[in-house]
């Protein structure tokens, strides 16, 4: 389990990113324990891969 600023360090985004992208449902998977959030670095390896394209007239209208 990975902590906001780990997870922000290891998708090298800033955690202000990593919160908007959070509050927009655009984000990677996380875990809400308690007052925390925690990442697992399977999740972000997923999402990393559901944003792999080839063009960029593929990520037009695309929310994932």
């Amino acid at each position: 389990m990975l902590t906001v600023l780990e997870a922000a360090d290891y998708l090298r985004l800033s955690t202000r990113t990593l919160e908007r992208l959070r509050c927009s449902g655009l984000g990677p998977k996380y875990v809400k324990l308690g007052r925390s959030i925690r990442y697992q670095r399977d999740a972000l390896d997923e999402w990393i891969a559901g944003r792999v394209f080839q063009s960029t007239s593929e990520v037009v209208g695309v929310r994932r």
